[in-house]
Protein backbone atom coordinates (compact mmCIF):
# COMPACT_ATOMS: atom_id res chain seq x y z
CA UNK A 1 0.00 0.00 0.00
CA UNK A 2 1.21 3.49 -0.76
CA UNK A 3 2.16 5.66 2.16
CA UNK A 4 -0.37 8.24 3.32
CA UNK A 5 -0.21 11.59 1.63
CA UNK A 6 1.56 14.22 3.71
CA UNK A 7 -0.92 16.03 5.92
CA UNK A 8 -0.30 19.37 7.61
CA UNK A 9 0.57 19.47 11.23
CA UNK A 10 -1.76 22.41 11.50
CA UNK A 11 -5.37 23.58 11.19
CA UNK A 12 -8.58 23.46 9.28
CA UNK A 13 -11.12 25.22 7.17
CA UNK A 14 -13.73 26.15 9.63
CA UNK A 15 -16.99 24.24 9.44
CA UNK A 16 -18.82 24.47 12.75
CA UNK A 17 -21.10 21.62 13.76
CA UNK A 18 -24.47 23.28 13.68
CA UNK A 19 -27.62 22.89 15.68
CA UNK A 20 -30.48 24.71 14.13
CA UNK A 21 -34.08 25.04 13.24
CA UNK A 22 -34.88 23.90 9.74
CA UNK A 23 -35.19 26.68 7.21
CA UNK A 24 -36.90 26.04 3.86
CA UNK A 25 -34.63 26.33 0.86
CA UNK A 26 -35.44 26.57 -2.81
CA UNK A 27 -33.01 24.17 -4.49
CA UNK A 28 -32.22 24.14 -8.16
CA UNK A 29 -34.69 21.92 -9.95
CA UNK A 30 -32.09 19.97 -11.83
CA UNK A 31 -32.49 16.20 -12.02
CA UNK A 32 -29.80 13.97 -13.34
CA UNK A 33 -30.80 12.15 -16.51
CA UNK A 34 -30.61 8.38 -16.21
CA UNK A 35 -30.94 7.81 -19.93
CA UNK A 36 -27.22 7.23 -20.21
CA UNK A 37 -27.11 4.40 -17.71
CA UNK A 38 -26.23 1.00 -18.99
CA UNK A 39 -28.84 -1.73 -19.03
CA UNK A 40 -26.95 -3.61 -16.32
CA UNK A 41 -28.56 -3.72 -12.85
CA UNK A 42 -27.24 -0.99 -10.58
CA UNK A 43 -25.04 -1.90 -7.62
CA UNK A 44 -25.15 -0.44 -4.11
CA UNK A 45 -22.25 1.79 -5.13
CA UNK A 46 -24.22 3.03 -8.12
CA UNK A 47 -27.25 3.83 -5.97
CA UNK A 48 -25.25 5.70 -3.31
CA UNK A 49 -23.33 7.64 -5.94
CA UNK A 50 -26.54 8.50 -7.79
CA UNK A 51 -28.16 9.97 -4.67
CA UNK A 52 -24.98 11.85 -3.84
CA UNK A 53 -24.75 13.26 -7.35
CA UNK A 54 -28.25 14.69 -7.10
CA UNK A 55 -27.25 16.44 -3.86
CA UNK A 56 -24.06 17.84 -5.40
CA UNK A 57 -25.45 19.32 -8.59
CA UNK A 58 -23.03 21.88 -9.98
CA UNK A 59 -23.77 24.21 -12.88
CA UNK A 60 -21.65 23.87 -16.01
CA UNK A 61 -19.99 27.21 -15.20
CA UNK A 62 -18.71 25.97 -11.82
CA UNK A 63 -14.98 25.26 -11.36
CA UNK A 64 -14.25 21.65 -12.21
CA UNK A 65 -13.22 19.79 -9.04
CA UNK A 66 -10.42 17.26 -9.10
CA UNK A 67 -10.30 15.10 -5.95
CA UNK A 68 -7.30 12.83 -5.50
CA UNK A 69 -9.07 9.64 -6.58
CA UNK A 70 -5.85 7.70 -7.05
CA UNK A 71 -4.76 8.28 -3.47
CA UNK A 72 -8.18 7.27 -2.16
CA UNK A 73 -8.20 4.07 -4.27
CA UNK A 74 -4.74 3.11 -3.09
CA UNK A 75 -5.47 3.86 0.59
CA UNK A 76 -9.11 2.92 1.26
CA UNK A 77 -8.44 1.80 4.85
CA UNK A 78 -6.74 5.12 5.65
CA UNK A 79 -9.72 7.13 4.42
CA UNK A 80 -12.25 4.83 6.08
CA UNK A 81 -10.50 5.18 9.44
CA UNK A 82 -10.21 8.92 8.94
CA UNK A 83 -13.95 9.25 8.33
CA UNK A 84 -14.78 7.21 11.44
CA UNK A 85 -12.39 9.27 13.60
CA UNK A 86 -14.09 12.45 12.38
CA UNK A 87 -17.60 11.07 12.97
CA UNK A 88 -18.40 10.86 9.23
CA UNK A 89 -19.77 7.34 9.50
CA UNK A 90 -21.77 7.37 6.27
CA UNK A 91 -18.75 8.58 4.30
CA UNK A 92 -16.56 5.83 5.78
CA UNK A 93 -18.07 3.41 3.25
CA UNK A 94 -17.23 5.62 0.28
CA UNK A 95 -13.58 4.56 -0.26
CA UNK A 96 -14.70 0.93 -0.71
CA UNK A 97 -17.52 2.04 -3.00
CA UNK A 98 -15.05 4.02 -5.09
CA UNK A 99 -12.93 0.89 -5.58
CA UNK A 100 -16.05 -1.08 -6.48
CA UNK A 101 -16.95 1.50 -9.12
CA UNK A 102 -13.34 1.54 -10.36
CA UNK A 103 -13.50 -2.21 -11.02
CA UNK A 104 -16.61 -1.58 -13.11
CA UNK A 105 -14.87 1.28 -14.90
CA UNK A 106 -11.83 -0.88 -15.69
CA UNK A 107 -14.06 -3.62 -17.11
CA UNK A 108 -15.88 -1.16 -19.34
CA UNK A 109 -12.59 0.46 -20.32
CA UNK A 110 -11.14 -2.92 -21.35
CA UNK A 111 -14.29 -3.69 -23.32
CA UNK A 112 -13.98 -0.36 -25.08
CA UNK A 113 -10.32 -0.86 -25.92
CA UNK A 114 -11.08 -4.23 -27.54
CA UNK A 115 -13.94 -2.77 -29.55
CA UNK A 116 -11.84 0.23 -30.64
CA UNK A 117 -9.14 -2.11 -31.95
CA UNK A 118 -11.74 -3.98 -33.98
CA UNK A 119 -13.34 -0.74 -35.18
CA UNK A 120 -9.99 0.66 -36.30
CA UNK A 121 -9.30 -2.48 -38.35
CA UNK A 122 -12.73 -2.17 -39.99
CA UNK A 123 -12.20 1.49 -40.84
CA UNK A 124 -8.78 0.84 -42.33
CA UNK A 125 -10.16 -2.01 -44.44
CA UNK A 126 -13.01 0.20 -45.64
CA UNK A 127 -10.70 3.12 -46.45
CA UNK A 128 -7.71 1.21 -47.88
CA UNK A 129 -7.64 -2.61 -47.83
CA UNK A 130 -3.91 -2.60 -48.57
CA UNK A 131 -3.08 -1.18 -45.15
CA UNK A 132 -4.04 -4.45 -43.42
CA UNK A 133 -1.61 -6.36 -45.65
CA UNK A 134 1.18 -3.84 -44.96
CA UNK A 135 0.63 -4.13 -41.19
CA UNK A 136 0.85 -7.92 -41.41
CA UNK A 137 4.20 -7.64 -43.21
CA UNK A 138 5.64 -4.97 -40.88
CA UNK A 139 4.68 -6.49 -37.50
CA UNK A 140 5.77 -9.80 -35.92
CA UNK A 141 3.23 -12.61 -36.31
CA UNK A 142 0.34 -12.47 -33.82
CA UNK A 143 -2.15 -15.31 -34.10
CA UNK A 144 -5.15 -13.40 -32.76
CA UNK A 145 -4.34 -10.27 -34.80
CA UNK A 146 -3.75 -12.34 -37.95
CA UNK A 147 -7.11 -14.05 -37.43
CA UNK A 148 -8.87 -10.68 -37.02
CA UNK A 149 -7.23 -9.26 -40.12
CA UNK A 150 -7.99 -12.36 -42.17
CA UNK A 151 -11.60 -12.10 -41.02
CA UNK A 152 -11.77 -8.39 -42.00
CA UNK A 153 -10.16 -9.02 -45.41
CA UNK A 154 -12.80 -11.61 -46.31
CA UNK A 155 -15.77 -9.35 -45.44
CA UNK A 156 -17.76 -7.46 -48.04
CA UNK A 157 -17.91 -3.69 -47.82
CA UNK A 158 -21.57 -3.88 -46.83
CA UNK A 159 -20.74 -6.20 -43.92
CA UNK A 160 -17.84 -3.98 -42.95
CA UNK A 161 -20.09 -0.88 -42.80
CA UNK A 162 -22.81 -2.73 -40.92
CA UNK A 163 -20.42 -3.99 -38.21
CA UNK A 164 -18.79 -0.57 -37.98
CA UNK A 165 -22.18 0.99 -37.24
CA UNK A 166 -22.92 -1.61 -34.56
CA UNK A 167 -19.51 -1.06 -32.94
CA UNK A 168 -20.09 2.69 -32.91
CA UNK A 169 -23.31 2.19 -30.94
CA UNK A 170 -21.65 -0.22 -28.51
CA UNK A 171 -18.72 2.16 -28.00
CA UNK A 172 -21.10 5.04 -27.36
CA UNK A 173 -22.78 3.02 -24.60
CA UNK A 174 -19.43 2.06 -23.10
CA UNK A 175 -18.15 5.63 -23.18
CA UNK A 176 -21.32 6.82 -21.48
CA UNK A 177 -20.84 4.17 -18.79
CA UNK A 178 -17.21 5.21 -18.33
CA UNK A 179 -18.21 8.85 -17.96
CA UNK A 180 -21.00 7.97 -15.52
CA UNK A 181 -18.72 5.81 -13.38
CA UNK A 182 -16.02 8.51 -13.38
CA UNK A 183 -18.56 11.08 -12.23
CA UNK A 184 -19.87 8.79 -9.51
CA UNK A 185 -16.37 8.09 -8.20
CA UNK A 186 -15.65 11.82 -8.18
CA UNK A 187 -18.88 12.65 -6.33
CA UNK A 188 -18.10 10.06 -3.66
CA UNK A 189 -14.55 11.38 -3.29
CA UNK A 190 -15.77 14.97 -2.95
CA UNK A 191 -17.98 13.95 -0.01
CA UNK A 192 -15.03 12.47 1.92
CA UNK A 193 -13.50 14.83 4.52
CA UNK A 194 -9.90 15.94 4.43
CA UNK A 195 -7.23 13.74 6.00
CA UNK A 196 -6.54 14.61 9.62
CA UNK A 197 -3.22 15.97 10.83
CA UNK A 198 -1.11 13.86 13.15
CA UNK A 199 -1.19 16.82 15.57
CA UNK A 200 -4.96 16.51 15.99
CA UNK A 201 -6.13 14.58 19.08
CA UNK A 202 -8.37 11.65 18.14
CA UNK A 203 -11.73 11.53 19.85
CA UNK A 204 -13.79 14.41 21.20
CA UNK A 205 -11.52 16.00 23.81
CA UNK A 206 -9.39 19.05 22.86
CA UNK A 207 -5.83 19.50 24.10
CA UNK A 208 -5.05 22.73 25.99
CA UNK A 209 -1.97 24.39 24.49
CA UNK A 210 -1.74 27.60 26.51
CA UNK A 211 -3.61 30.36 28.33
CA UNK A 212 -3.89 34.09 27.60
CA UNK A 213 -4.06 36.76 30.32
CA UNK A 214 -3.67 34.59 33.40
CA UNK A 215 -4.74 34.21 36.14
CA UNK A 216 -8.38 33.19 35.74
CA UNK A 217 -10.77 36.09 36.55
CA UNK A 218 -12.37 34.14 39.40
CA UNK A 219 -8.94 33.32 40.83
CA UNK A 220 -7.75 36.94 40.58
CA UNK A 221 -10.74 38.17 42.60
CA UNK A 222 -10.18 38.35 46.34
CA UNK A 223 -12.22 35.82 48.34
CA UNK A 224 -13.65 38.74 50.32
CA UNK A 225 -14.59 40.61 47.17
CA UNK A 226 -18.27 41.13 46.55
CA UNK A 227 -17.81 41.65 42.82
CA UNK A 228 -20.99 40.89 40.90
CA UNK A 229 -20.79 39.12 37.57
CA UNK A 230 -23.55 39.82 35.06
CA UNK A 231 -24.48 38.40 31.67
CA UNK A 232 -23.90 40.59 28.64
CA UNK A 233 -27.65 40.49 27.96
CA UNK A 234 -28.33 42.11 31.34
CA UNK A 235 -25.45 44.57 31.00
CA UNK A 236 -26.29 45.61 27.44
CA UNK A 237 -29.94 46.11 28.32
CA UNK A 238 -29.08 48.14 31.43
CA UNK A 239 -26.71 50.38 29.47
CA UNK A 240 -29.19 50.71 26.62
CA UNK A 241 -26.69 49.49 23.99
CA UNK A 242 -28.35 46.12 23.17
CA UNK A 243 -31.91 45.57 22.04
CA UNK A 244 -33.06 42.00 21.41
CA UNK A 245 -36.78 42.68 21.76
CA UNK A 246 -36.95 45.09 18.82
CA UNK A 247 -34.86 42.71 16.70
CA UNK A 248 -37.21 39.84 17.52
CA UNK A 249 -40.12 41.94 16.22
CA UNK A 250 -38.20 43.02 13.12
CA UNK A 251 -36.31 39.89 12.15
CA UNK A 252 -37.01 37.12 14.66
CA UNK A 253 -35.01 35.26 17.27
CA UNK A 254 -31.25 35.25 16.68
CA UNK A 255 -30.91 38.89 15.63
CA UNK A 256 -30.07 41.99 17.66
CA UNK A 257 -29.62 45.76 17.57
CA UNK A 258 -26.41 47.44 18.74
CA UNK A 259 -27.04 51.01 19.86
CA UNK A 260 -24.82 54.02 20.60
CA UNK A 261 -21.58 52.83 22.24
CA UNK A 262 -22.57 49.24 21.35
CA UNK A 263 -22.52 50.08 17.63
CA UNK A 264 -19.39 52.18 18.15
CA UNK A 265 -17.72 49.30 19.96
CA UNK A 266 -18.40 46.99 17.00
CA UNK A 267 -16.67 49.41 14.62
CA UNK A 268 -13.79 49.86 17.08
CA UNK A 269 -13.22 46.10 17.24
CA UNK A 270 -13.22 45.80 13.45
CA UNK A 271 -10.89 48.78 13.01
CA UNK A 272 -8.49 47.53 15.65
CA UNK A 273 -8.31 44.03 14.17
CA UNK A 274 -7.67 45.41 10.67
CA UNK A 275 -5.03 47.82 11.95
CA UNK A 276 -3.28 45.01 13.82
CA UNK A 277 -3.06 42.84 10.69
CA UNK A 278 -2.45 45.33 7.90
CA UNK A 279 0.57 46.77 9.66
CA UNK A 280 2.23 43.38 9.11
CA UNK A 281 3.84 43.19 5.64
CA UNK A 282 2.13 40.84 3.20
CA UNK A 283 -1.47 41.20 4.35
CA UNK A 284 -3.80 42.78 1.79
CA UNK A 285 -7.18 44.13 2.85
CA UNK A 286 -10.28 43.04 0.93
CA UNK A 287 -13.95 44.06 1.05
CA UNK A 288 -15.61 40.82 -0.17
CA UNK A 289 -19.20 40.23 -1.32
CA UNK A 290 -21.69 38.69 1.10
CA UNK A 291 -23.60 36.75 -1.57
CA UNK A 292 -21.86 33.83 -3.28
CA UNK A 293 -22.75 30.99 -5.60
CA UNK A 294 -23.82 27.98 -3.56
CA UNK A 295 -21.35 25.74 -5.40
CA UNK A 296 -18.49 27.99 -4.25
CA UNK A 297 -19.62 27.66 -0.62
CA UNK A 298 -19.96 23.91 -1.08
CA UNK A 299 -16.43 23.66 -2.50
CA UNK A 300 -15.11 25.39 0.63
CA UNK A 301 -16.73 22.77 2.84
CA UNK A 302 -19.90 24.68 3.75
CA UNK A 303 -22.73 22.46 2.61
CA UNK A 304 -26.45 23.31 2.58
CA UNK A 305 -27.15 20.80 5.34
CA UNK A 306 -25.01 19.16 7.97
CA UNK A 307 -24.78 15.43 8.69
CA UNK A 308 -28.01 15.59 10.69
CA UNK A 309 -29.98 17.25 7.89
CA UNK A 310 -30.02 20.63 9.62
CA UNK A 311 -29.81 23.79 7.54
CA UNK A 312 -26.43 25.51 7.63
CA UNK A 313 -26.67 28.27 5.04
CA UNK A 314 -29.30 30.65 3.75
CA UNK A 315 -29.98 29.99 0.07
CA UNK A 316 -31.69 32.72 -1.91
CA UNK A 317 -34.97 31.59 -3.44
CA UNK A 318 -34.98 31.24 -7.22
CA UNK A 319 -37.77 31.86 -9.64
CA UNK A 320 -38.98 28.81 -11.53
CA UNK A 321 -37.72 30.41 -14.75
CA UNK A 322 -34.18 30.82 -13.38
CA UNK A 323 -34.19 27.27 -12.04
CA UNK A 324 -35.39 25.92 -15.38
CA UNK A 325 -32.56 27.77 -17.16
CA UNK A 326 -30.07 26.22 -14.77
CA UNK A 327 -29.04 29.57 -13.32
CA UNK A 328 -26.64 28.94 -10.42
CA UNK A 329 -28.12 29.15 -6.95
CA UNK A 330 -26.94 31.96 -4.65
CA UNK A 331 -26.41 31.85 -0.88
CA UNK A 332 -25.57 34.29 1.89
CA UNK A 333 -21.94 33.73 2.87
CA UNK A 334 -21.49 32.23 6.32
CA UNK A 335 -17.98 33.69 6.51
CA UNK A 336 -15.66 35.84 4.40
CA UNK A 337 -13.56 32.70 3.99
CA UNK A 338 -15.90 31.65 1.17
CA UNK A 339 -15.67 34.74 -1.09
CA UNK A 340 -11.96 35.09 -0.28
CA UNK A 341 -11.30 31.50 -1.37
CA UNK A 342 -13.45 32.11 -4.44
CA UNK A 343 -11.25 35.03 -5.53
CA UNK A 344 -8.85 32.55 -7.12
CA UNK A 345 -11.32 29.87 -8.21
CA UNK A 346 -10.53 28.41 -11.62
CA UNK A 347 -7.24 30.31 -11.85
CA UNK A 348 -3.50 29.64 -11.70
CA UNK A 349 -0.97 31.04 -9.24
CA UNK A 350 2.63 31.60 -10.20
CA UNK A 351 5.00 30.22 -7.59
CA UNK A 352 6.37 33.72 -6.94
CA UNK A 353 2.92 34.87 -5.76
CA UNK A 354 2.86 32.58 -2.74
CA UNK A 355 2.20 32.89 0.07
CA UNK A 356 -0.70 35.20 -0.77
CA UNK A 357 -2.46 36.59 2.32
CA UNK A 358 -5.78 38.44 2.59
CA UNK A 359 -7.84 39.94 5.41
CA UNK A 360 -11.46 40.86 4.86
CA UNK A 361 -14.41 42.21 6.81
CA UNK A 362 -17.91 41.00 6.05
CA UNK A 363 -21.34 40.38 7.43
CA UNK A 364 -21.79 36.66 8.04
CA UNK A 365 -25.02 34.72 7.89
CA UNK A 366 -25.56 31.45 9.73
CA UNK A 367 -28.78 29.46 9.74
CA UNK A 368 -27.36 27.53 12.68
CA UNK A 369 -28.15 29.82 15.56
CA UNK A 370 -29.39 26.78 17.45
CA UNK A 371 -32.40 25.91 19.53
CA UNK A 372 -33.47 28.36 22.21
CA UNK A 373 -31.69 27.84 25.49
CA UNK A 374 -29.15 29.25 27.90
CA UNK A 375 -26.19 28.26 25.73
CA UNK A 376 -27.42 30.30 22.78
CA UNK A 377 -28.96 33.25 24.61
CA UNK A 378 -27.88 36.75 23.67
CA UNK A 379 -24.95 37.41 21.35
CA UNK A 380 -23.28 34.04 21.75
CA UNK A 381 -24.99 32.39 18.78
CA UNK A 382 -26.75 34.61 16.25
CA UNK A 383 -27.85 34.47 12.62
CA UNK A 384 -26.00 37.58 11.40
CA UNK A 385 -22.80 39.22 12.58
CA UNK A 386 -19.65 41.05 11.52
CA UNK A 387 -16.36 39.19 11.34
CA UNK A 388 -12.78 39.94 10.33
CA UNK A 389 -11.35 36.93 8.49
CA UNK A 390 -7.81 35.96 7.51
CA UNK A 391 -7.22 33.78 4.45
CA UNK A 392 -4.07 32.64 2.67
CA UNK A 393 -2.82 30.43 -0.15
CA UNK A 394 0.57 28.79 0.31
CA UNK A 395 2.77 26.42 -1.62
CA UNK A 396 1.72 22.76 -1.14
CA UNK A 397 4.28 22.44 1.60
CA UNK A 398 3.58 21.56 5.24
CA UNK A 399 6.22 23.90 6.64
CA UNK A 400 5.11 26.97 4.67
CA UNK A 401 1.43 26.40 5.45
CA UNK A 402 2.25 25.87 9.13
CA UNK A 403 4.27 29.09 9.20
CA UNK A 404 1.31 31.10 7.89
CA UNK A 405 -1.02 29.25 10.25
CA UNK A 406 1.16 30.10 13.24
CA UNK A 407 1.19 33.72 12.09
CA UNK A 408 -2.62 33.71 12.20
CA UNK A 409 -2.74 32.15 15.67
CA UNK A 410 -0.18 34.71 16.90
CA UNK A 411 -2.34 37.54 15.50
CA UNK A 412 -5.42 36.12 17.24
CA UNK A 413 -3.50 35.80 20.50
CA UNK A 414 -2.21 39.37 20.30
CA UNK A 415 -5.66 40.81 19.65
CA UNK A 416 -7.37 38.90 22.46
CA UNK A 417 -4.50 39.58 24.85
CA UNK A 418 -4.67 43.32 24.23
CA UNK A 419 -8.43 43.24 24.85
CA UNK A 420 -7.71 41.90 28.32
CA UNK A 421 -9.73 38.71 27.87
CA UNK A 422 -8.79 35.53 29.72
CA UNK A 423 -8.60 32.78 27.08
CA UNK A 424 -7.31 29.30 26.45
CA UNK A 425 -5.79 27.98 23.21
CA UNK A 426 -6.99 24.53 22.18
CA UNK A 427 -5.85 21.88 19.72
CA UNK A 428 -9.26 20.70 18.54
CA UNK A 429 -10.08 16.98 18.34
CA UNK A 430 -10.91 15.01 15.22
CA UNK A 431 -14.67 14.94 15.86
CA UNK A 432 -14.75 18.76 15.89
CA UNK A 433 -13.10 19.18 12.49
CA UNK A 434 -15.18 20.29 9.55
CA UNK A 435 -14.91 18.56 6.20
CA UNK A 436 -12.10 20.75 4.86
CA UNK A 437 -9.82 20.91 7.89
CA UNK A 438 -6.64 18.94 8.41
CA UNK A 439 -6.00 20.63 11.72
CA UNK A 440 -7.77 23.31 13.77
CA UNK A 441 -6.87 25.48 16.72
CA UNK A 442 -9.62 27.32 18.60
CA UNK A 443 -9.26 30.06 21.17
CA UNK A 444 -11.97 30.20 23.83
CA UNK A 445 -12.64 33.22 26.03
CA UNK A 446 -14.01 33.07 29.55
CA UNK A 447 -17.65 34.22 29.94
CA UNK A 448 -18.81 34.64 33.57
CA UNK A 449 -22.44 34.13 32.51
CA UNK A 450 -21.62 30.75 30.93
CA UNK A 451 -19.75 29.73 34.07
CA UNK A 452 -22.79 30.64 36.17
CA UNK A 453 -24.96 28.45 33.95
CA UNK A 454 -22.51 25.53 34.09
CA UNK A 455 -21.73 25.73 30.37
CA UNK A 456 -18.28 24.37 29.51
CA UNK A 457 -16.82 25.84 32.71
CA UNK A 458 -17.48 29.30 31.27
CA UNK A 459 -15.43 28.85 28.11
CA UNK A 460 -16.78 29.88 24.69
CA UNK A 461 -15.09 29.87 21.30
CA UNK A 462 -14.16 33.31 19.93
CA UNK A 463 -11.64 32.48 17.18
CA UNK A 464 -10.57 29.54 15.07
CA UNK A 465 -7.70 28.87 12.67
CA UNK A 466 -7.40 26.03 10.19
CA UNK A 467 -5.24 24.44 7.53
CA UNK A 468 -7.16 22.84 4.69
CA UNK A 469 -4.19 21.46 2.72
CA UNK A 470 -5.35 21.18 -0.93
CA UNK A 471 -8.98 20.31 -0.07
CA UNK A 472 -10.44 23.66 -1.15
CA UNK A 473 -8.00 24.28 -4.01
CA UNK A 474 -8.89 20.97 -5.66
CA UNK A 475 -12.60 21.74 -5.41
CA UNK A 476 -12.23 25.33 -6.64
CA UNK A 477 -9.75 24.47 -9.42
CA UNK A 478 -7.17 26.81 -7.89
CA UNK A 479 -3.87 25.64 -9.32
CA UNK A 480 -0.17 26.45 -9.06
CA UNK A 481 2.42 26.61 -11.82
CA UNK A 482 5.72 25.35 -10.44
CA UNK A 483 9.20 26.17 -11.71
CA UNK A 484 10.08 22.55 -12.36
CA UNK A 485 10.54 21.79 -16.09
CA UNK A 486 7.71 19.65 -17.44
CA UNK A 487 5.96 19.53 -14.07
CA UNK A 488 2.17 19.35 -13.95
CA UNK A 489 0.11 22.05 -12.31
CA UNK A 490 -0.08 21.57 -8.54
CA UNK A 491 -2.71 22.62 -6.00
CA UNK A 492 -1.83 25.22 -3.35
CA UNK A 493 -2.75 24.80 0.30
CA UNK A 494 -5.25 27.15 1.95
CA UNK A 495 -5.17 28.45 5.51
CA UNK A 496 -7.84 30.51 7.23
CA UNK A 497 -8.50 32.06 10.61
CA UNK A 498 -10.90 34.35 12.42
CA UNK A 499 -9.17 37.58 13.35
CA UNK A 500 -12.19 38.75 15.30
CA UNK A 501 -15.89 37.80 15.43
CA UNK A 502 -17.67 40.84 16.84
CA UNK A 503 -20.67 39.54 18.84
CA UNK A 504 -18.87 37.05 21.06
CA UNK A 505 -15.87 39.29 21.70
CA UNK A 506 -18.18 42.22 22.43
CA UNK A 507 -20.14 40.03 24.84
CA UNK A 508 -16.94 38.93 26.60
CA UNK A 509 -15.80 42.56 26.96
CA UNK A 510 -19.12 43.54 28.50
CA UNK A 511 -19.12 40.66 31.00
CA UNK A 512 -15.46 40.84 32.02
CA UNK A 513 -15.33 44.65 32.07
CA UNK A 514 -18.51 45.20 34.10
CA UNK A 515 -18.26 47.19 37.33
CA UNK A 516 -21.40 46.73 39.43
CA UNK A 517 -20.63 49.71 41.71
CA UNK A 518 -20.13 52.17 38.86
CA UNK A 519 -22.74 50.52 36.66
CA UNK A 520 -20.26 50.80 33.78
CA UNK A 521 -18.07 48.71 31.48
CA UNK A 522 -14.36 49.42 31.12
CA UNK A 523 -13.30 49.90 27.49
CA UNK A 524 -10.00 48.12 26.65
CA UNK A 525 -7.27 50.68 26.15
CA UNK A 526 -6.48 49.48 22.62
CA UNK A 527 -10.03 50.35 21.48
CA UNK A 528 -10.20 53.85 22.93
CA UNK A 529 -8.78 55.62 19.83
CA UNK A 530 -11.92 54.45 17.99
CA UNK A 531 -14.21 55.23 20.95
CA UNK A 532 -13.57 58.99 21.06
CA UNK A 533 -11.09 58.44 23.86
CA UNK A 534 -13.71 57.08 26.28
CA UNK A 535 -12.46 54.70 28.94
CA UNK A 536 -15.87 53.28 29.91
CA UNK A 537 -19.46 52.88 28.84
CA UNK A 538 -21.75 54.27 31.51
CA UNK A 539 -25.46 53.87 32.20
CA UNK A 540 -26.97 56.86 30.45
CA UNK A 541 -28.95 55.32 27.60
CA UNK A 542 -32.27 54.30 29.04
CA UNK A 543 -34.29 55.75 26.17
CA UNK A 544 -37.17 53.58 25.03
CA UNK A 545 -36.90 54.72 21.43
Amino acid sequence: MRAARSVLTHPQCRLVRLRTTRIPLTPLSITRSRSRRSSKPSSDADDVAEKLHQQQQRPSTAPRPNPDLKHIRQNPELYEKNCIERNYKNQSTYPALINELFVQWQARHDDGRSLRTRANALHRQIANPATIQHEDEAEPPDESQEKRHRDVRTMTKEHLLDEARQLKQKLSTIENDEERLTTEMSDLALAIPNLTSEETPRGDEPRVLSYINEPHPFESTSPSSDRVWRSHVHIGSELGILDFAAAATTSGWGWYYLLDEGAQLEQALVSYALASLTRVPGWRQVAPPSIVYSHIADACGFQPRDQHGETQVYALAQSSADAARGKPELSLAGTAEIPLAGMRADSIFEVTELPSKRVGVSRCYRAEAGARGAETKGLYRVHEFTKVEMFAWTAPDDEEATEVFNEMVDAQTEILSSLGLHCRVLEMPSTDLGASAARKIDIEAFFPSRAAQGLNAGWGEVTSASICTDYQARRLATRLRTNLPGAKLAYPYTVNGTALAVPRVLAAILENGWDEDQQAVAIPECLRPWMDGKDKIEMRHRSTS
